[in-house]
């Protein structure tokens, strides 16, 4: 216990800063939910959730953006976290400390501080253009490949790091395979690290809009059937964020904030969803 006789005065100032700025963080957050809500909560409804918008029938809804944000989040996991992981496991179980180590980890580094607007461009140029992708959900989930593979490989790298030394000596002193043991002792282990790099890489995916406008384009049409759902990736679509950038252009601001306030609950289950998966799979609370 800290006797408070002997705290001083510039000690005193400082947890009065500190819990300060822990208030001040804490009512901005409530602030801007608190505004979003209150200017978009009444345009969200059963119909603005599974309508279509459009111009003959006087409609306003958002079930297409919703089906392209799905199809582009399960398209770019799809891809992304088996590299990732599998790229963090090369990096931390198998490669040797060297140059090529050292490269890969600094162009890692490099990937996730550039700024999304240049991987829209690269996107578009590469994926779109060079190799005839157009503008597709293909294309803006090609490009949020590159984006989303740093967060999902550092997490994994984290993760595994943490697993004690111990546990793997063990495993290879019993006999274990080096696959066997990373399989069944180091990934179980290091799961709720892993299950956060993912949920953080979707939660990027679905506040995404700069790289997606340049690559996914802007349609919001739903897919007549389940032919035309799968063959959507071959097509333009816009997600939730380039709609609602779209209604702010056109000044439609009570649709921008109803499409704002779904991006907000759909914000928080993630950050629910992590921390419910992560205690989950926790296996050394479990132990």
């Amino acid at each position: 216990m800290i006797d408070k006789k002997k705290v001083r005065p510039a000690d005193g100032v400082m947890y009065g800063l500190i819990y300060l700025s822990a208030i001040f963080v804490v009512l901005l957050l409530l602030g801007i939910i608190g505004y979003v809500l209150y200017r978009g909560i009444s345009v969200v409804s059963w119909d603005f959730l599974t309508g279509v918008t459009s111009v003959l029938k006087g409609t306003t809804g958002i079930a297409g953006n919703i089906v392209n944000t799905i199809y582009i989040i399960l398209l770019t996991m799809l891809i992304a976290t088996p590299i990732g992981v599998g790229a963090a496991i090369y990096l931390n179980e198998y490669a040797k400390p060297g140059k090529l180590v050292t490269i890969i980890e600094f162009a890692t580094q490099i990937l996730s501080g550039i700024p999304s607007i240049i991987f829209g461009l690269f996107g578009m140029i590469f994926f779109g253009q060079t190799l005839k992708l157009g503008y597709s959900l293909l294309t803006g989930a090609l490009t949020m490949v590159l984006m989303v593979l740093p967060l999902i490989t550092r997490n994994t790298q984290e993760a595994l790091k943490t697993v004690p030394e111990g546990y793997r000596q063990g495993a290879i002193g019993l006999g274990s395979g080096k696959w066997y043991m990373i399989r069944t002792i180091l990934l179980p282990c290091a799961m709720p690290g892993i299950i956060t790099g993912v949920i953080l890489a979707i939660g990027r995916i679905v506040g995404e809009s700069a790289a997606l406008l340049f690559t996914a384009g802007s349609a919001h049409l739903l897919p007549d059937g389940f032919t035309e759902f799968l063959s959507k990736a071959f097509h333009s679509g816009g997600t939730l964020t380039i709609q609602l950038y779209l209604s702010m252009s056109k000044g439609q601001y009570d649709i921008a904030f109803g499409i704002a306030v779904v991006l907000l609950v759909i914000v928080l289950l993630i950050n629910f969803a992590t921390k419910l998966l992560a205690k989950k799979f926790d296996v050394n609370k479990k132990v």
